[in-house]
């Protein structure tokens, strides 16, 4: 096993509470399963599925680019990495929460144009990939070889997420009232920005009690 199971736990756990934060990618798989139904909502969680195996990959990269360069660089990376965790975790607490006009978003019925959409809004939000790297160098050991760790992060990940996607969409197409509740949304994005700030904070102190 190249990850150890306790930070593979600690992962999951990390990265499922995160996931829940209703985000475009979200947004998008609700508006779809809202206007079409469960018809089409293997086409948009196979779309979200391949976006984030796709922005995955290509954050994990620019990581192990990263170690792979300098050690010391790659600690400067987790560093930043905890900061910023730190910092969208304070702004998500004290934006004040707003309920996404998700009627409002066009939504095409071919399973085809679904899948294509849900992809795309994936793979094109930049913040997703930015927030990977700097969320999965928390979990990645530089005294244990690369590659091994950051298939099975990025694996268990995209399947999170496409669990998360399923389960909203199921959500949306069966409950539209609690999708759009206030009180919902704020919990779940309040729930992960308490977990961003305390991974940041846990992460810089580990590093400097080590």
């Amino acid at each position: 096993m190249p990850v150890s199971y306790e930070t593979l736990l600690t992962f999951i756990v990390a990265s499922f509470v995160l996931l829940i934060i209703p985000g475009p990618t979200i947004i998008m798989v609700v508006a779809q399963a809202l206007s079409h139904g469960r018809r089409v909502a293997l086409a948009s969680v196979a779309g979200v599925g391949l976006g984030d195996l796709a922005a995955a990959s290509l954050s994990i990269i620019g990581v192990g680019t990263i170690l792979a360069a300098s050690a010391t660089v790659f600690v400067a990376v987790k560093w930043a990495g905890a900061a910023y965790l730190i910092y969208i975790g304070i702004k998500m607490w004290i934006t004040p929460v707003t309920i996404p006009d998700i009627v409002a978003l066009p939504a095409k019925g071919s399973r085809r144009s679904v899948f294509r959409d849900s992809f795309l809004v994936t793979l094109l939000n930049p913040k997703g990939i930015v927030f990977f790297m700097a969320f999965v160098p928390q979990f990645i050991s530089a005294k244990a070889p690369f590659a091994p760790q950051a298939t099975v992060f990025v694996l268990v990940f995209v399947l999170l997420g496409i669990v998360n996607a399923w389960g909203y969409a199921m959500l949306a197409s069966s409950a539209r009232d609690v999708i759009r509740r206030p009180s919902v949304l704020r919990a779940a994005t309040r729930t992960g920005a308490g977990f961003l700030i305390g991974a940041g904070l846990f992460s810089a102190f580990a590093r400097r009690a080590a």
